[in-house]
């Protein structure tokens, strides 16, 4: 497991994860009273991407590979909430219902990471 890259881009799936979060929740605030489907949206496309990323450099044992990777993002995630907004006492739309958001984000984060390592162990021959 290369842990470095791993911890740069849990970082910046928390990172891209909050500026996406708030760009796109008051647009879409405005013109619905109740949305709770902004941050697990952008979770799943941003912990896709940079899963991709960390997933194609791996050439063996790919599932074990994206379990641990999603452990150690769910873990970076965990941390940056706490510091940023939980110690300091910032109110933000990721931390409003913050349990719900550790369990959607945990289980979205290890199913997307464990997926994409299956699909790389998989090998496909396009005719």
């Amino acid at each position: 497991m290369n842990v470095k890259l791993g911890i740069i881009y849990g970082i910046l799936i928390w990172i891209f994860t909050f500026i996406i979060t708030n760009t796109i929740s008051p647009i879409v605030i405005e013109h619905i009273t109740y949305v709770n489907i902004i941050i697990p949206l952008s979770i799943t496309f941003v912990t896709g991407f940079f899963g991709v990323l960390y997933i194609r450099e791996i050439n063996e044992n790919e599932v074990i590979e994206g379990i641990k990777v999603g452990i150690l993002f769910v873990i970076i995630d965990i941390i940056c909430d706490l510091i940023f907004f939980i110690i300091p006492q910032n109110k933000d739309i990721l931390v409003e219902n913050y349990p719900v958001h550790i369990i959607s984000m945990t289980v979205l984060i290890l199913v997307i990471t464990t997926l994409l390592g299956y699909l790389a162990q998989m090998k496909i021959e396009l005719k």
